[in-house]
């Protein structure tokens, strides 16, 4: 069995909702870039994106940080760390270079914590990579590896195609920051780098990733 089929069968009892986390092998956890991976290099994400944002709605005041884009929900009651800044932490880029603080990154993001065990979060990564690419300029979309194995990540990235920004998480304290003990996790961050929206529903595909943009963001994804 090559290893891109290992990785594929890593997990084969996994709720329908997302991982609990505690299945990788620490012993061969990512650190900083010692081989090739698809993954992006993470510097530009601490520029707001390049390009004017064809919003669904009039942009948040710089003066209001902590409003939502109008005509989107406040954000969502009870899910901790909505309406709040990033947590202080930082992370090494899958690529090397600098580590990254996620209160440096500038948004509009889209924040996505996933792992190459995590079965919901491999059917969800070609959805974050269309996103990656029709919102290119105007939102970041940014990976977290969580507690996994670097070169099975790396395989998993090759397989689906993936190269938007990948920071790597070891220990796990993005995830316990925000308090889910399950992967997938989804941040929707606005341009003041507060947290619009935190999802763990599961598996998201392109048409409810969208959505959520638009509701929580004020921007309209490119069909």
């Amino acid at each position: 069995m090559n290893r891109r089929m290992a990785a594929a069968l890593l997990a084969p009892l996994l709720a329908v909702a997302g991982c609990t986390t505690g299945e990788p092998d620490r012993d061969a956890a990512p650190s900083a870039a010692t081989e090739s991976s698809p993954f992006a290099d993470c510097a530009a994400l601490t520029a707001a994106p390049s390009a004017p944002p064809a919003s669904a709605g009039p942009s948040v005041r710089p003066s209001d940080p902590g409003s939502a884009p109008a005509g989107s929900p406040d954000p969502t009651p009870g899910a901790p760390g909505t309406g709040r800044d990033l947590p202080d932490l930082s992370f090494a880029c899958f690529t090397g270079g600098a580590e990254v603080s996620l209160r440096a990154v500038r948004g509009p993001a889209v924040i996505n914590l996933w792992a190459s065990w995590c079965a919901p979060c491999r059917k969800e990564l070609p959805a974050f990579q269309r996103l990656h690419e029709r919102m290119a300029g105007q939102v970041h979309v940014i990976g977290v590896n969580t507690r996994d194995d670097r070169p099975r990540a790396v395989s998993v990235g090759e397989d689906f195609g993936v190269t938007f920004p990948t920071l790597v998480d070891t220990d796990q304290r993005l995830q316990r920051a925000l308090a889910p003990n399950v992967l997938p996790i989804t941040l929707l961050v606005d341009g003041q780098g507060r947290v619009r929206h935190q999802d763990v529903s599961g598996a998201i595909d392109d048409a409810l990733l969208a959505d959520l943009v638009r509701r929580h963001l004020g921007l309209d994804v490119p069909a």
